[in-house]
């Protein structure tokens, strides 16, 4: 039996990535201190034999009592715009200091790792769309450093690493991803529109809203991560995970408040280092692991604005 670690399993990625590994027959080790996923998100996995729920931070796995693991999701991370100012330091430490511990763990058990990063390391990009060859343009300084720049250290380590020690990392570069059980104050602009126009209020769009953005849908995501680590031969690779539909900000949100039949498009001033194009090339993706995404946005949106409206009605608060 294959026993797998998931670090941020309580998360929205995570939890679905936990769900569908204990679909496939794994035994799964959820580690998660809910800093910023969510006990619910798990709850209905917690009478699964074949699931082990770790309360614990990635910052402090050596004094956790963690089973030896086969493989590792390392999904650990605050990821969500709204925390990028007050939990910048926590985000920045658990982004190096506890990716190095959770390697560490993966060298004391011989493990297979996917590392899971962003879309984000590639900044405000001049490339595009972006291809993996492409190093970048990030302001590290800026409001989201304390992100994109500890996640772009994390992938330093994982070759650091796979030199040192013969770890097996794959980086899956992970592009804007929505779906159920995304907090509904998660900062992030499907749930920041859902949950303004299912209160029949004014959805906020920064700038006047020609930013693009390439939204994938979290099955295909997780469909995605499961692809890397499962595919034999792709020490040190780094695949982008993403969709390749790229929609403005502004259709986004016309086809939010369509779909729900309320709300008004307001427009406030662009933040600062936000990205104005972002589309994954998945040339890569294809031909390493012959994977592709297949839930159109349409139909993503139609289940997540569900999820989102049943929470909604039901007056759930995310902390």
């Amino acid at each position: 039996m294959t026993t797998t670690l998931v670090s941020g399993g309580g998360g929205f990625i995570g939890s679905h990535l936990c769900e569908r590994l204990l679909a496939d027959g794994r035994d799964v080790v959820c580690l998660d201190n809910f800093g910023s996923g969510r006990p619910e998100n798990v709850a209905h996995l917690r009478d699964d034999d074949a699931f082990t729920l770790v309360r614990g931070d990635v910052r402090e796995t050596a004094e956790l009592d963690l089973p030896e693991a086969d493989e590792v999701y390392h999904l650990a991370s605050r990821a969500s715009p709204a925390d990028f100012v007050e939990h910048a330091l926590d985000i920045a430490v658990t982004n190096t200091e506890g990716t190095r511990k959770v390697f560490d763990y993966a060298v004391e058990c011989d493990a297979r790792v996917v590392y899971a990063s962003t879309s984000e390391v590639y900044g405000d990009p001049e490339v595009h769309p972006q291809p993996e060859t492409y190093n970048g343009n990030v302001n590290i300084r800026g409001p989201r450093a304390c992100y994109d720049e500890s996640k772009r250290f994390g992938e330093t380590l994982s070759v650091a690493y796979g030199r040192a020690h013969a770890l097996d990392v794959r980086t899956a570069r992970i592009f804007n991803t929505y779906g159920p059980r995304m907090q509904l104050n998660d900062g992030r602009v499907i749930p920041n529109f859902v949950t303004q126009a299912l209160a029949g209020g004014r959805i906020t769009v920064y700038g006047d809203g020609s930013q693009t953005r390439s939204f994938a849908y979290v099955d295909d995501t997780v469909s995605g991560l499961r692809a890397l680590m499962d595919t034999d031969g792709l020490a040190g690779e780094a695949v982008n995970i993403g969709q390749e539909t790229e929609t403005t900000v502004r259709e986004l949100a016309e086809v939010i408040i369509d779909r729900i039949g309320g709300g008004e498009i307001v427009t406030e001033p662009l933040p600062e280092d936000d990205p104005t194009r972002r589309k994954p090339d998945l040339s890569k993706a294809r031909r390493l692991l012959d994977w592709e995404p297949t839930v159109s946005l349409a139909d993503g949106l139609e289940k997540s604005i569900d999820s989102f409206r049943e929470r909604v009605e039901g007056d759930e608060a995310d902390d």
